[in-house]
């Protein structure tokens, strides 16, 4: 059996074959960025592609966060040490946040995986330091600003993998980043924000979002109100869905519903089952969500128990990773969902009381969780420069910590990054680099949309189109 030691070392030596300057390399870059941004868009409601379009074209960040693939397809052409292990797959800023653990505990960490798959760690760090750039440059902090908060959010991640090396296999497993850890170590410019979000967590819940969405019929059954185009039900004259879309062959919602309903169930321990079971259906529509995700299937259905306190279910479709493509190593499940589900398990330290996964009509993969409950995220255009820097650094450190758990090698890693900083000046010149690739490809999307040759809508033109 190896020493830490030993691991400490194999991981030094990667750096003969992978050394730490070579990660500044920006990797498949020389393609156009149009064909890969049609091919994510394929297998998609085709109106609401519109809309997905529409909110990339908002800004540079915006249509960094929207296309994953993309940066999957240049990463491919990057090198590594050769590690591979559960990743997030899509790991941008907006991609962390806080979310109820089923103790009702505010945890910090990566809440977003979609785009799950064993891959090289370097990519999701490449990606989150990228995003910081984008997103520092979007919001005019500066170069100054925009050096420090790469720099920090690579020593997070150093500091944090270290810390894991030296840990217990359980004390890694059962690490987190709770929000009160958060605030007592919040600097004073950040202490406002790290209480605020902790205020709006403990309003995001279900009896809260009862009445935003929903109306009560004069049968006294609940209904979820239509909301074009965020919200829709699928068999009214309100629907995005496409003429020929094989979901408006189904009376109404019901057999979608129950559809879900039975391959799910099993997926859940069987003390969540007997508490869903507690739970009747009203109600269930169309939920548009995100950037990335706007096109793909997205339902939200409404339960109520005995005393009428609600609980939203998201049924969140589940789509092949974009990473699959670009990596050598399969996910070791076949269905979409539970690739899902697993790697969430395998990177968060506590995950939703109701994460499972089922199949729906033609087939379709899904993964189901809570919709909204105490998940709060960043809101990014109010931090200062100290704030935006504070946060990249506890991005940094939950990402390291994801790692250290899905792979079980944190001293194999900490080996290669080393104590210095020479890992974080790579990185650096890589987000520089990427940010400016991110700039021309923003620009050539810009070109098509106005061209005609890719189509975008905003809300307000959708919700036009419905208006009395």
């Amino acid at each position: 059996m190896s020493t830490l030691n030993d691991r400490f070392k194999q991981g030094k030596d990667a750096r003969k074959t992978c050394p730490r300057s070579s990660q500044a390399t920006l990797g498949n870059i020389e393609r156009d960025p149009l064909p890969l941004i049609k091919a994510s868009s394929s297998g998609r409601i085709r109106s609401l592609v519109e809309l997905r379009y529409g909110r990339m074209l908002v800004s540079p960040f915006t249509f960094y966060r929207g296309n994953a693939l993309l940066q999957a397809h240049d990463l491919a052409g990057t090198p590594n040490m050769g590690l591979v292990s559960p990743i997030c797959g899509d790991c941008h800023l907006m991609n962390f946040g806080g979310f109820a653990t089923p103790e009702r505990n505010l945890l910090f960490s990566v809440n977003d995986f979609d785009e799950t798959h064993p891959g090289p760690w370097e990519w999701d760090l490449k990606r989150l330091v990228a995003s910081c750039m984008v997103a520092a440059r979007d919001l005019r902090h500066g170069q100054s600003v925009e050096e420090t908060l790469c720099h920090e959010v690579v020593g997070a991640y150093l500091e944090t993998m270290l810390e894991c090396a030296e840990q217990s296999a359980l004390e890694t497993w059962y690490e987190s980043i709770t929000y009160n850890d958060m605030l007592a170590k919040a600097r004073k410019s950040a202490l406002e924000h790290v209480q605020y979000a902790i205020e709006k967590a403990g309003r995001r819940t279900h009896a809260e979002l009862l009445p935003k969405i929903s109306e009560r019929h004069a049968e006294g059954h609940l209904v979820i109100r239509d909301d074009l185009p965020e919200i829709f039900h699928l068999h009214n004259n309100t629907t995005l869905l496409d003429p020929d879309d094989d979901w408006l062959r189904l009376s109404d919602w019901r057999p979608l519903y129950d559809a879900f309903m039975r391959d799910y169930r099993g997926t859940l321990q069987a003390d969540r089952r007997d508490l869903l079971s507690r739970f009747h259906v009203h109600d269930m529509a169309f939920k548009v969500v995100g950037v990335g995700s706007v096109g793909t299937r997205c339902l939200v259905a409404l339960l109520t128990d005995d005393q009428e306190s609600p609980l939203f279910l998201q049924f969140k479709e589940a789509r092949r990773s974009v990473l699959a493509s670009y990596v050598k190593t399969r996910s070791r499940v076949r269905h979409e969902g539970q690739r899902v589900v697993d790697g969430q398990r395998h990177m968060q330290s506590a995950s939703d009381l109701f994460l499972g996964w089922t199949t729906g009509p033609s087939g379709r993969h899904f993964y189901v969780r809570q919709l909204r409950d105490m998940k709060v995220s960043a809101e990014l255009e109010t931090f200062d420069g100290e704030t935006f820097t504070a946060y990249g650094r506890v991005c940094g450190r939950a990402l390291a910590r994801a790692h250290a758990k899905s792979s079980g090698q944190a001293a194999l890693i900490s080996g290669y990054i080393g104590k210095s900083e020479a890992l974080a000046d790579a990185l650096y010149q890589y987000a520089q680099g990427y940010t400016k690739q991110n700039e021309r490809d923003f620009e050539r999307f810009q070109q098509a949309c106005r061209r005609g040759s890719l189509r975008a809508r905003s809300e307000a033109d959708f919700a036009a189109d419905y208006l009395p």
